[in-house]
């Protein structure tokens, strides 16, 4: 038996380009079969629409709302809720963050300012691990593509949330490359996607009973499978990549 999830949903407590509440993803996706979903809110240098400058304590709580009112519906209707988040560099590059909680959170106010290289100790310092989230991505609000080699444990090959199918193709190969497990979201922002969209996401061979299971299953390479759209990281046509491309090292330096 595998059991699915979803690894990338944003919820509007949180992320300013999201327009559904936690509680509206809970149905659709007990509905569509998937065992339990992963709130990864826009964190503090990405796209928050919260307050920059309240006190660390009040921007933590808010940042919770979105995951707190996801589990509680959750709990309601039989579907798992874990937190997480998603972190970005220079307005650039997006890396998705689990196993920690809102407590690690309160204790770290130093995180708003990490470095990429100091994200990555941090949280693996705290048994918790980190994806680069759709690495290949060309949008008009990204400068250029940042790759960082040494400071994720796995790679987002596909994404929903992606324009085009090259951009997970790019990806999939970049995550072979480096020999990194590959992952798959939707990166949702509206719970209407969930009841009749495209979702995709991650299947496992054991149920999560924590978000640590998650982390030990990439850090394992326990992923039993990807749930996406079908041929979506086969494409080999033209893979344009028309911005700069900036590939960075474990100690989040240009190589």
């Amino acid at each position: 038996m595998s059991y699915l999830y979803e690894t990338h949903l944003h919820t509007a407590q949180s992320s300013a380009c999201a327009v559904s509440g936690g509680a509206e993803y809970i149905r659709a996706y007990k509905e569509r079969g998937y065992a339990g979903i992963i709130v990864t809110d826009h964190f503090f240098n990405g796209n928050s629409c919260l307050p920059r400058n309240l006190p660390w304590k009040e921007w933590v709580n808010r940042f919770c709302r979105g995951y707190e009112e996801a589990r509680r519906e959750g709990e309601r209707l039989g579907l798992d809720v874990f937190f997480g988040w998603e972190e970005t560099f220079e307005g650039c590059d997006d890396y998705l963050v689990y196993g920690l909680d809102k407590d690690w959170l309160l204790k770290h106010p130093e995180s708003r300012r990490w470095t990429r290289e100091e994200q990555y100790r941090a949280v693996r310092d705290s048994g918790g691990c980190v994806v680069q989230a759709h690495p290949f991505r060309q949008h008009f609000y990204i400068q250029r593509i940042i790759l960082s080699t040494g400071c994720v444990d796995a790679v987002e090959a596909a994404n929903a949330g992606n324009h085009e199918q090259s951009y997970d193709a790019l990806a999939m190969r970049y995550a072979q490359k480096l020999g990194l497990p590959a992952t798959a979201g939707s990166d949702i922002h509206n719970a209407e996607q969930a009841f009749y969209g495209e979702l995709f996401g991650v299947y496992l061979d054991k149920k999560l009973n924590s978000i640590a299971d998650y982390v030990a299953a990439i850090r394992n390479r326990k992923i039993a499978g990807l749930s996406i759209s079908p041929g979506r990281c086969d494409y080999h046509g033209d893979e344009i990549i028309s911005l700069p491309v900036e590939i960075r090292n474990g100690n989040d330096r240009k190589c």
